[in-house]
């Protein structure tokens, strides 16, 4: 598109946003500043750790450096600053420390530091600018610069990502406006540059940039774009020919981690215009995801790419869940239950946090993997670009931190309880009356949860209590009395007017569940995967085994007297050996652990989540 036109288009859309806008509500608000949880916690403790290790610890001007540099020609060093920055951001909604502001307003200073009178910051050759990671890692840094903004009204950081954002757009438009055929990934890397475009536009609300943002959705439907609304019914790992120029170029249209970057971003530009079909076109998008490549562990994609991996989980797969995959899959479940209020984001993002990313984080040194395999052992990640941090390393705290707000949410009716967490949740309804709620619970290792609400004076509203999908026997009293347990969206609405120490008891199933998939089983307690893990003893991960049930079809599971200190929950369960003898043995017990502290330890050990079906012709 030549630049005369990419104005006349601009100019065209622009009068259409301005008849059709219309600004959308969420479902669900996020806690301002999120209570403190309690230390007790499996999550307290891993966000404890993560804030020590990967925010307070983290050398920021290593992080600059690449900023001042700027001699890069093809890699992606730009994005950590930012993902560190916005983990960092988060972290300290959950916690706010002087330390860490301190370390907040250091790390803006320095990145301000580097921008050009032009307004660019980065990390590229002038030479190489839009190319390859370029734009991405603007992205980053305007995802960054706004984040600071957000949380302390800094004008400074505003007006950075302002003049970061014009330059960019202003480049663009010197090469003929197209952003879709930059870098690689049929533009999906460039064009997720969506997000922070509509967030500035909502601080700023200056209107050029929602007509970028527009034209960049315009663009992917192109001939050389991702088509990410026109292809939303299309099987992710299907909707371009596998790639001849390799499977890290242009031409890979399956690119898992910045596909769904580009679907947050859709989500954006969605509360600022109204538009229905942006919405149907990410919903549509991650019902695909969910149904053709998330795993049991809640994550997936082959070597970063979609594959159609739901279906193959059960055999060894090349480069398995990459952390930036998981990470990102919950961001944009929660940004979908933020926007719908519909239970099933939740549940996704539950299983994906307790095993897929827990999973990637080693309880024993801190450190992130980068790939997560369902069978095999854990290796932590290696250095990217010359750094010594990879990717997956830097968005790992990123999921972490981005659970808290989410806990506890208020919505129009009053209060919704998404996940089951000990601590204290402040929450300050529209009428200016303040609930606390306070959750007393072992979740997920006990079934039960206490949730107590406290109020100055009896005040009317609904406290929604989501009941996870796989709780098939559930029961709930308040101060005592039973209630029909009526979970059709998910969500049990208690419609009351609540009183001082009024008190909820909730009881989930936490039996053992069996899941097949081509000829093999796995084993799940609430949103927990089990795995069996070679540190556990006898018999040898390569022996078959069969689960005894009970007469519900579920494997009865007993807390283990006995479990190595770096184990979270370990569980014994009767099943029976193939003895390859005649009259067959009798059952043992074999230990099973948790998916996401499976094979860590002082030596390592190999795990595997699914177990072979022995083959019985009879």
């Amino acid at each position: 598109m030549g630049y005369r036109n990419y104005l006349g288009a601009i100019l065209a859309m622009a009068l259409h946003v301005s008849l059709c806008a219309q600004s959308v509500n969420d479902a669900f608000s996020a806690l301002a500043i999120h209570s403190q949880i309690s230390e007790s916690s499996e999550v307290n403790k891993r966000l404890a750790d993560s804030y020590h290790w990967h925010i307070l610890s983290q050398d920021v001007d290593h992080l600059i450096l690449p900023f001042e540099n700027r001699t890069e020609t093809r890699l992606w060093q730009s994005e950590f600053w930012g993902k560190w920055f916005t983990s960092a951001v988060l972290a300290y909604r959950y916690h706010p420390t002087d330390e860490l502001q301190a370390k907040l307003k250091y790390a803006v200073e320095a990145l301000l530091n580097t921008q050009s009178d032009d307004g660019y910051i980065g990390n590229y050759a002038e030479s190489h600018r839009l190319q390859q990671w370029d734009i991405w890692g603007r992205k980053y840094a305007m995802l960054g610069l706004l984040a600071y903004h957000e949380l302390t009204s800094d004008g400074r950081s505003l007006q950075a990502a302002r003049k970061v954002a014009d330059h960019l757009m202003a480049e663009l438009a010197g090469q003929g406006g197209v952003i879709v055929t930059k870098g690689n990934y049929r533009g999906m890397a460039a064009s997720s540059v969506l997000e922070p475009i509509c967030l500035l536009y909502n601080q700023t609300k200056e209107r050029r940039y929602l007509d970028f943002a527009e034209e960049i959705v315009r663009q992917w439907e192109t001939s050389e774009g991702p088509g990410l609304i026109g292809k939303a019914g299309v099987d992710v790992a299907s909707r371009f020919p596998k790639p001849e120029t390799g499977w890290y170029s242009w031409e890979q249209g399956q690119k898992a981690y910045e596909m769904m970057s580009c679907y947050e971003g859709l989500l954006e530009l969605h509360r600022i215009t109204g538009k229905p079909e942006y919405r149907d076109a990410v919903e549509r998008a991650w019902a695909n995801i969910r149904d053709t490549e998330i795993n049991l562990a809640g994550s997936g994609a082959s070597a970063e790419m979609w594959f159609g991996g739901r279906e193959r989980q059960a055999r060894p797969v090349f480069h398995y869940q990459e952390t930036c995959v998981t990470v990102t899959w919950i961001k944009l479940s929660h940004q979908l239950l933020r926007l719908t209020g519909e239970a099933k984001y939740a549940d996704a993002a539950e299983r994906a946090f307790y095993n897929a990313l827990l999973g990637s984080l080693s309880p024993t040194d801190y450190r992130w993997a980068k790939y997560t395999p369902l069978m095999g052992q854990r290796l932590p990640g290696s250095g990217q670009c010359g750094m010594d941090l990879n990717c997956c390393e830097a968005s790992g705290p990123r999921g972490l931190f981005n659970v808290p707000s989410h806990i506890v949410m208020r919505n129009d009716e009053g209060v919704s309880v998404n996940y089951y967490v000990p601590g204290e949740y402040g929450v300050e309804l529209e009428e200016s009356a303040k609930v606390k709620l306070v959750q007393e619970t072992t979740y997920p290792e006990g079934s039960a949860v206490t949730v107590r609400v406290g109020v100055a004076d009896s005040k009317s509203f609904t406290l929604s209590l989501r009941i996870p999908a796989w709780s098939v026997r559930t029961s709930v009293t308040v101060n005592g009395t039973a209630v029909p347990v009526d979970t059709a969206m998910g969500y049990l609405r208690l419609e009351r007017v609540w009183k001082d120490g009024d008190r909820i008891e909730l009881d989930l199933d936490m039996r053992g569940r069996v899941e097949t998939l081509d000829q093999h089983f796995a084993i799940f307690r609430g949103p927990i995967l089990l795995a069996r893990d070679g540190q556990l003893g006898e018999p040898p991960l390569t022996n078959t085994i069969r689960p005894v049930l009970d007469d519900d079809g579920f494997i009865p599971l007993q807390p283990a007297t006995h479990k190595p200190h770096h184990k979270w929950l370990v569980f014994t369960a009767q099943f029976t050996p193939e003895s390859y003898t005649e009259y067959g043995a009798e059952p043992i017990s074999v230990a099973l652990c948790d998916y996401a502290t499976a094979g860590y330890g002082d030596k390592g050990s190999a795990y595997r989540v699914w177990m072979p079906v022995l083959q019985d012709p009879r």
